[in-house]
C-alpha cells in the first residue's frame, strides 16, 4: 500500500509543482503590473505637484492683474485731471471731476471686496483700530473712537489695514 502511495505521489507532485509554478508566475505578473501602475501614478503625482506649485506661483505673481487693470483706468483719470490747467472758471468742474474719480476708486475697491470699516463713534477695538492718542470729549462716549486719521479696511472678512484713531476719554 505504501508503494502505491509513493507511486501516485510523484505524479501528483509534478502537477502540484506545475500548478504552483504557474500560480507563482501569475502572482509575479500581477506584482509587475502593480509596480508599473504605482510608478505611473507616482510620476503623475510628481507632475501634479510641479504644476500646482507653478500655478500657485503664477497666482501670487499675477493674481492682482484684474484689479490692477481696473485701477489703471482710474490712474488715467487722475493723470488727465493733473494735466488740466486750473483756472477760477474751471475750478468747480475740476473739483467735480476729482470727486467722480474718487467715487470710481471707492467703487473699484467695493467691486474687489475691499470695504471700509466704519469707525467714528464706535467702541475702540484693538483688532481694528490703532490708538494714536486719547482726547477728552463729551461728543463721544469714553472708550469710543472720537476721530479717524486713517480708515480701517477689510478684504472679505479679514482686516487688511487697521485704522489710526483717537480714542475718547472723560473730560476732567
Amino acid at each position: 500500500m505504501s508503494e502505491e502511495n509513493n507511486s501516485q505521489n510523484p505524479n501528483q507532485g509534478s502537477s502540484e509543482n506545475f500548478d504552483v509554478s504557474s500560480e507563482i508566475q501569475k502572482i509575479q505578473e500581477q506584482a509587475e503590473k502593480y509596480k508599473n501602475d504605482f510608478l505611473y501614478l507616482r510620476a503623475e503625482f510628481e507632475n501634479y505637484k510641479r504644476n500646482a506649485i507653478k500655478e500657485r506661483s503664477e497666482l501670487l505673481k499675477y493674481g492682482g492683474e484684474r484689479f490692477i487693470r481696473d485701477l489703471l483706468d482710474i490712474v488715467d483719470n487722475f493723470d488727465r485731471a493733473l494735466a488740466v490747467n486750473i483756472t477760477a472758471e474751471n475750478l468747480n468742474t475740476f473739483k467735480q471731476g476729482v470727486e467722480m474719480t474718487a467715487t470710481e476708486l471707492r467703487n473699484l475697491l467695493t467691486k474687489h471686496s475691499v470695504t471700509e470699516i466704519p469707525s467714528e463713534g464706535v467702541p475702540f477695538d484693538p483688532n481694528i483700530h490703532e490708538a494714536l492718542s486719547s482726547e477728552a470729549t463729551d461728543k463721544v462716549a469714553p472708550g469710543h473712537v472720537a476721530r479717524v486719521f486713517k480708515k480701517p479696511y477689510k478684504l472679505h472678512d479679514k482686516v487688511i489695514r487697521t485704522g489710526q484713531v483717537v480714542v475718547a476719554k472723560k473730560p476732567e
